[in-house]
């Protein structure tokens, strides 16, 4: 269906949209009345590139990114979206002069991005993450593994508690994996480093520890079932509620980790943008899986712009 196709089968239905800045990705979702995907879009554009060690957005980090933004208020002006909500996270609240990119981003979308805290930000993606799923399958364990934080968040019908811990795929390969392929130890600090972390959510949220489920969300967990899978090309059908089991976890990870970087954008399912830092994605996944004892996790397409897009409905009711 084209996108005029699509605009005409929406008529009369209020349209939405939800956009994410990520640390490494900037992504968009189109709703139809929240019952209908129109569009879902992912653009590598690394916000957060080097924010770790300088404290700033690069001006070539913001300028990819509203470049991005661009592209994506055209979509949504060719499907008469009625209402959008924008959204940063890690990236923008590590760096000190955030409001240089919100400027750009509120010029070119009509929109103010909103600074999501930790908290705020797990909320929404167990939100968008579990509206699918039955409460028998609950205690639920959410796991929304981005490029500069990771949060983790539990509960059955609501979130019931969350903690965002200050690792992600960008972060740790920026910190950590300078080799190529990365060397022995640089693998073991980001397991290590991870593991410090767990400890902590062990002590604070011990309710992880309950959990029936494991819903891992974003690009390193979807990139790690398309690689499982073998997916020359992306498919939703084919990753969202895919079940990728601890020892498919520990292959894709222990084959990534061996690769040089010119190898390994040969792994079908891998973006050509993700493959520098899925490394230290994979090692962030594994490790959740080994702290909490899963052999499975559940995959979920499902995150935090589904949160957001219901959000979006609650408002105009």
């Amino acid at each position: 269906m084209t996108r005029a196709d699509k605009t005409s089968a929406t008529a009369g239905v209020p349209v939405v949209a939800a956009i994410d800045c990520g640390t490494n990705s900037t992504r968009l979702l189109v709703s139809s009345g929240g019952t209908e995907t129109i569009e879902r879009l992912m653009t590598i554009t690394r916000l957060g590139e080097g924010v770790d060690q300088k404290g700033a957005l690069a001006d070539s980090a913001i300028a990819r990114t509203v470049d991005c933004l661009g592209t994506y208020r055209k979509i949504m002006d060719t499907y008469g979206v009625s209402a959008v909500r924008i959204i940063a996270t890690s990236a923008a609240r590590d760096a000190a002069n955030r409001h240089d990119f919100f400027d750009a981003a509120e010029t070119v979308v009509g929109v103010r991005p909103e600074l999501l805290s930790g908290l705020e930000e797990g909320q929404l993606s167990f939100r968008g993450a579990t509206a699918e799923l039955h409460s028998a399958q609950g205690p639920f364990l959410v796991v929304d593994l981005g490029g500069g934080s990771t949060e983790l968040c539990v509960g059955t019908s609501e979130c019931e508690a969350v903690m965002s811990l200050d690792i992600g795929c960008v972060r740790l390969t920026e910190k950590y994996l300078h080799g190529d392929p990365p060397l022995p130890s640089e693998l073991h600090a980001c397991l290590s480093v991870t593991g410090n972390y767990l400890d902590d959510v062990d002590r604070e949220m011990p309710q992880a520890r309950h959990a029936r489920t494991f819903v891992g969300l974003a690009g390193t967990v979807s990139a790690a079932a398309a690689v499982e899978q073998g997916l020359k090309q992306y498919q939703r059908d084919k990753i969202h509620h895919f079940e990728l089991t601890k020892r498919a976890a520990e292959d894709v990870f222990r084959t990534l980790a061996s690769e040089c970087r010119s190898d390994r954008v040969f792994n079908p399912g891998l973006e050509r943008g993700r493959v520098d830092v899925i490394v230290g994605g994979m090692a962030i996944l594994v490790k959740i899986m080994r702290h909490f004892e899963f052999d499975a996790c559940l995959v979920s397409e499902a995150d935090i712009l589904d949160g957001l897009v219901a959000g979006l409905l609650e408002r105009r009711t």
